[in-house]
């Protein structure tokens, strides 16, 4: 079940608010709290219950333990940082199969975006600067929580407008669509 289609709106925007933290914290300090990463699976299990829970919620658990999995494969090859790991776990919870395919594609082309970003950054940054900003620095790891976060409120602002009514013009007519 797609939860960010179908979670309250409170639990989106704490989802939202956790998504910030980590990509700030991530940007600042090259790591992403338990908290946060714990808070964004709570909210996730808080909002399976709340959308009601359906036979579809396997999906989401599989997705959850996929991504933990394959996650700690790259941890431990020293591809992915171990926060990194646990809040992309935290939000695979909220999708189910076939939204965890548009959540990882999402994830990989801002991850993409924001390495170009950081390489260019690296490249022209005088040397101050990159004392200063550890991600500025050569051989530092990328940001990944960044990428994670922008990535996955991409796909739940789309979920939303997915789930929106329909208002075609010039009658005016909502059609409501299923599925």
């Amino acid at each position: 079940m797609n939860l960010f289609a179908s979670a309250p709106d409170y639990l989106l925007w704490l989802l939202g608010a956790l998504l910030v933290a980590a990509a700030i914290q991530d940007a600042v300090q090259l790591k992403i709290s338990n908290y946060i990463s714990g808070a964004a699976l709570l909210a996730g299990v808080a909002a399976a219950v709340l959308s009601g829970l359906e036979l579809a919620v396997w999906q989401n658990l599989a997705v959850l333990v996929l991504t933990l999995t394959i996650g700690t494969m790259m941890f431990s090859r020293g591809i992915l940082g171990g926060g990194d790991v646990k809040l992309l776990a935290a939000v695979a919870l909220w999708t189910d199969l076939f939204g965890a395919v548009r959540l990882v594609t999402s994830i990989f082309i801002f991850g993409g975006i924001l390495a170009l970003i950081i390489i260019l950054g690296r490249a022209v940054a005088p040397q101050k600067l990159s004392e200063r900003v550890a991600v500025l620095r050569p051989k530092m790891g990328i940001p990944y929580g960044i990428a994670i976060a922008v990535g996955t409120l991409f796909i739940v602002i789309a979920a939303q407008q997915d789930a929106r009514p329909k208002t075609y013009v010039p009658t005016g007519v909502t059609i409501q669509q299923s599925g």
